[in-house]
């Protein structure tokens, strides 16, 4: 039997297969302007890999999960991110997921989840922010977070994404250097992470997943704001969709 998990974030889409208990396939794709054109990429993908609807159960979660209409199931990403965590980690923790619309932090206890907070009214603190960022700056997200690595001194005031960006361009317009923008930048979202996990008293082993858990300059900037180790894992990325094929493996037929 398969159990697969598919998980269409605002930026990429995640699948994850488990033959019985055992990871079969996974793969990472853009999610691009339309959720149902994605997922029926994966669908095609799963027909070729002999997956139908007589031998697996689909579970579907994230931004566009509406937009799989093989889905035997939808389930939210919070309890998606809290299962594939502790898959992953096999422990409790405190899940960090910033995402390219929303950043999550979910405290995993006993394996379920017990509490969680969403920055989703703003695009600010997300990997969207970061995006965007990026971009006006002229270079990727990887080039940028290099770049402040070599940065300091420079702090971004504003709250809104879109006012953040105008404060961006008037720096580059009197002279500030991109390496101390870009400190900045990445400065602005892990406060805006710090102050989310707050919210979670008696956090631990906290765990980062998602686009940036390869990340190693957030990882390091996440651990000195929050005083504490922040674990990541090979397969971070993919928390969402191992979650989605944990949860599809729970349905009976």
């Amino acid at each position: 039997m398969y159990y697969v998990g598919i998980d269409i974030g605002s930026t990429a889409t995640k699948l994850w297969i488990f033959k019985d208990s055992i990871p079969f396939h996974k793969e990472v794709y853009p999610t691009g302007w339309s959720s149902l054109k994605v997922a029926a990429e994966i669908k095609t993908e799963l027909d070729n890999l002999g997956i139908n609807k007589e031998n697996s159960i689909i579970v579907a979660t994230g931004y566009g999960r509406v937009s799989v209409p093989y889905a035997d199931k939808t389930v939210t990403e919070i309890t998606c991110h809290g299962k594939g965590a502790y898959y992953l980690l096999e422990k409790d923790c405190t899940v960090i997921d910033i995402g390219g619309q929303d950043t999550k932090i979910i405290t995993v206890t006993k394996g379920k989840v017990a509490d969680f907070t969403m920055n989703d009214k703003c695009a600010a603190g997300t990997g969207r922010f970061l995006e965007l960022m990026a971009n006006t700056l002229g270079v990727d997200i990887e080039e940028l977070c290099k770049m402040a690595e070599k940065g300091k001194g420079v702090s971004i005031s504003s709250m809104c994404t879109v006012f953040a960006e105008s404060e961006v361009i008037s720096m580059i317009g009197s002279g500030k250097s991109r390496e101390n923008i870009a400190s900045g930048v990445v400065d602005s979202i892990i406060s805006k992470v710090k102050s989310l996990c707050q919210k979670h008293s008696g956090t631990s082993n906290y765990f980062l997943t998602g686009g940036l858990s390869d990340n190693q300059y957030i990882v390091c900037k996440l651990e000195e704001r929050l005083g504490s180790v922040v674990l990541t894992s090979d397969f971070g990325r993919y928390a969402g969709a191992i979650g989605a094929a944990l949860c599809a493996k729970e349905i009976n037929r």
